[in-house]
């Protein structure tokens, strides 16, 4: 017998709050990057990681980022409705679906933690600089972290909780 869902108030309260950290997280070290590194100037922390102020007019990976402006709306407007689906799917979750409801809320804030730097300055703040001699992963930010994590925690839950599309009959 499938469990109850649990009103908005009660269990998921946890997740959502969960996303609320993600936010204030990434934008709280966003605000300390802003505040104390100038834009593209490197300080290093290890030998394969540095802090780098750059800002991402576009996607994941820059994609899109010399497109003329538009995308600051597209981006912002999938960024709005991704946040709402998954607003609604968290609430829907049974109590039991835990890693699933992290991954969501992982998902969420890292989106809204985005959404949050297009709306204000028309570009997503990135700072966590990863290389290694030369070579160079895209800079990102702690709202990106969130959503990686978030959909290898999805993934992990789809491989650990397989749900049958279709039940069996009788």
């Amino acid at each position: 017998m499938p469990e109850p869902r649990q009103p908005l108030l009660g269990v998921h309260r946890g997740w959502f709050a969960l996303a609320l950290v993600v936010v204030l997280l990434d934008q709280w070290s966003k605000a300390l990057v802003l505040e104390h590194l100038d834009y593209a100037q490197p300080v290093v922390l290890l030998p394969v990681l540095n802090l780098t102020l750059q800002y991402n007019e576009g996607a994941a990976f820059s994609f899109l980022s010399d497109a003329g402006g538009w995308q600051r709306w597209f981006f912002s407007a999938v960024a709005l409705v991704a946040s709402l689906v998954i607003a609604v799917w968290l609430t829907r979750l049974r109590p039991a679906d835990r890693l699933l409801a992290a991954s969501l809320s992982l998902i969420l804030g890292g989106a809204l933690g985005n959404l949050w730097d297009r709306l204000q300055f028309g570009h997503v703040v990135d700072f966590i600089s990863v290389h290694y001699q030369d070579w160079y992963f895209p800079t990102f930010n702690v709202a990106d972290s969130a959503v990686t994590v978030g959909a290898v925690l999805m993934i992990l839950d789809a491989i650990l909780q397989p749900r049958a599309e279709n039940p069996p009959s009788e």
